[in-house]
C-alpha cells in the first residue's frame, strides 16, 4: 500500500512540531537563497554581509537544512534585511 502525506515534510520528519520548524525553516532558507542571489554577492561577500564563513554560506546557498536552527535563520534574515512575517491558524 502506497502511503500519501500532504507535503514532504510530512514524510520526512515524524511529529507535528518537527514539520512545521522544518517548513518554517525551508522558507527561510529560500528566501535567503533568493535574496543572495539577487544581490549578486560573491561567497565571499555574503559571509562577511552576513557574519558567516564560506563555508557557512555554502551550506546556506546548498540547502543543508538541518545545519541551521530556525533562530539561526530568523537572525540571518534580519541580518541580510529581510522580514518575515508569521501567519498562525488552527491545523486542520
Amino acid at each position: 500500500m502506497r502511503q500519501s502525506f500532504s507535503s514532504v515534510w510530512d514524510a520526512i520528519e515524524d511529529s507535528a512540531p518537527a514539520v512545521e520548524n522544518m517548513k518554517f525553516r525551508a522558507t527561510i532558507m529560500q528566501a535567503l537563497e533568493e535574496h543572495l542571489k539577487a544581490k549578486r554577492w560573491t561567497p565571499a561577500e555574503a559571509a562577511d554581509n552576513l557574519g558567516l564563513s564560506e563555508a557557512r554560506v555554502s551550506d546556506l546557498m546548498d540547502g543543508k537544512i538541518t545545519q541551521f536552527s530556525l533562530d539561526s535563520l530568523v537572525n540571518l534574515a534580519a541580518v541580510a534585511g529581510l522580514h518575515i512575517e508569521l501567519s498562525v491558524s488552527t491545523a486542520a
